[in-house]
C-alpha cells in the first residue's frame, strides 16, 4: 500500500479511560494491575499510568464537561504470558469473561475495570504480517 499524502500523525500519546470514581480507578490500575502511576491529580479528576508504550489517562469526563461513556472496545494490554498473568489477576479479585481465546496468532483474555471499561490481556505468538 502506498501513501499518497505525507503522514501527519506520528504516534498516540495517551488513551483516555473514563471513570466516575478516580480513587477507586487509581487503586485498580496502580495496585491491582500493577501499572506505574506517573500522575495523580484527583482534584483535577485524572491520573495517569504507564504501560511501557502508551499512557493510560484515567479521567472523570463529567467533571470536565463531557459525557461519561464506557470504553467498549477492549484495550489490549500486552503481557508475555496470558495464562500466568490471568492467574495472578484472578488471585487479586479480577473476574474474566469466558476462557482465554486463541485467535490462531494470539491469546486474549477479556475483563473489565471497576467502571465496566473493556480490557484484555494480549500476547501475539506468531509474527505480525503487515501490508508494507
Amino acid at each position: 500500500m502506498t501513501r499518497a499524502t505525507e503522514q501527519l500523525i506520528t504516534g498516540v500519546d495517551f488513551v483516555a479511560i473514563p471513570t466516575r470514581d478516580i480513587e477507586k480507578a487509581a487503586a485498580f490500575y496502580g495496585e491491582t494491575l500493577g501499572l506505574a502511576r506517573s500522575v495523580y491529580m484527583p482534584e483535577r479528576n485524572f491520573a495517569e499510568f504507564e504501560t511501557g508504550n502508551l499512557t493510560l489517562t484515567i479521567m472523570n469526563p463529567e467533571k470536565m464537561g463531557r459525557e461519561h461513556h464506557v470504553f467498549n472496545g477492549p484495550l489490549a494490554l500486552h503481557v508475555d504470558d496470558v495464562s500466568a498473568t490471568r492467574a495472578a489477576l484472578e488471585s487479586r479479585g479480577i473476574s474474566f469473561g469466558g476462557e482465554t481465546f486463541d485467535s490462531g496468532v494470539c491469546h486474549m483474555a477479556f475483563f473489565s475495570d471497576p467502571d465496566g471499561n473493556a480490557l484484555m490481556l494480549h500476547h501475539r505468538y506468531k509474527p505480525r504480517v503487515t501490508e508494507a
